[in-house]
């Protein structure tokens, strides 16, 4: 029961980390109406502004906090996404108000490019460490109800906390405030939006601005985990049976696909691989989303859609 119990805790923290990527996938759909393939690229991009801000800042300053040195390279991280969120509106988005879907779609194929060429050209192409002060000790909990415990990674246990408190916070935002309704109501339909004086411009700069916070904390977290390299931008990859499962419109559909997929990786590798061959986490996730497409295809949160003839 222990080895279960420790299978599915892992399982459950590497659900919300897939939850943290998905949801801006999640964020700009709800905005724009478009798949955002850029998503992965953010994540790389604002990964290693964090890595190297953080190894230049303390020349730069003198500074001896490690502590201060981070805190002073997320925000020179953060600025960099918002800077990002207003040229993608200016120079993109602004253009092709009301084009077809896969207009914009191939639009954020280009921006996907554009960002890891930018990337190279701003922070460089090697392997690059964040150090964030996480610990990377595992935890034993339990010891005095199953025998030898259960091993949790404090790493993974404080990864995971910081990711439930952003997915907490950004549902929240769209279901309580005035913006998360114009976000919604944009994505319905950008005309009618402007018809009531929705200022499109301002809603999609917002939007992608939390959605590179976004992209910089899993980054942040990714990197801290597995360092800061271009493979890093694959990540998104993980992120599309989430999405699959929790439905492309959903916020919680986003957070629960997330634990769905991570604890059916865990539990799959751990009972299932011995029968079936190694590799079974690496597709798992892809098959359980090729079902949902043929039986349930908008996900378990997604809004049916219905044509009327």
């Amino acid at each position: 029961m222990g080895f279960f119990l420790e299978t599915l805790f892992g399982g459950l923290m590497a659900g919300m980390l897939y939850s943290l990527v998905a949801l801006g996938f999640v964020l700009i759909f709800k905005a724009s109406g478009v798949f955002n393939f850029a998503q992965g690229a953010m994540v790389l991009f604002a990964a290693l502004a964090m890595a190297r801000f953080s190894e230049w800042v303390p020349h730069w300053l003198g500074l001896q906090s490690k502590f201060l040195a981070n805190t002073i390279a997320f925000a020179l991280a953060a600025a960099c996404m918002f800077v990002l969120a207003w040229a993608v509106e200016r120079l993109v988005l602004r253009h092709l108000v009301n084009q077809e879907g896969v207009t914009l779609l191939m639009a954020t194929l280009g921006i996907t490019y554009f960002l890891d060429g930018l990337g190279q050209t701003l922070f460089g192409s090697d392997i690059y460490p964040i150090d964030v002060g996480m610990p990377k000790d595992p935890l034993l909990l339990f010891e005095n109800t199953f025998p030898g415990g259960i091993m949790v990674n404090q790493e993974d246990l404080i990864a995971t906390v910081v990711a439930a408190l952003l997915v907490s916070l950004l549902s929240l935002f769209f279901q309580k405030t005035s913006t998360g309704r114009a976000l919604r109501a944009v994505a319905d339909d950008h005309q009618a939006a402007q018809s009531i004086g929705i200022p499109l411009a301002r809603i999609w700069v917002i939007v992608w601005c939390v959605a590179g916070i976004t992209a910089l904390v899993a980054g942040v977290i990714w990197g801290s985990k597995l360092g800061v390299q271009f493979s890093l931008a694959t990540v998104a990859l993980r992120a599309l049976p989430v999405i699959i499962l929790g439905g492309l419109t959903s916020v919680p559909g986003a957070i629960i696909g997330g634990l769905i997929i991570g604890v059916g990786e865990k539990l799959s590798e751990v009972y299932l691989g011995p029968f079936v061959g190694g590799g079974i986490e690496i597709w798992f996730a892809y098959v359980l989303a090729l079902v949902f497409l043929l039986f349930r295809p908008q996900g378990l949160f997604g809004e049916k859609i219905i044509d009327r003839v």
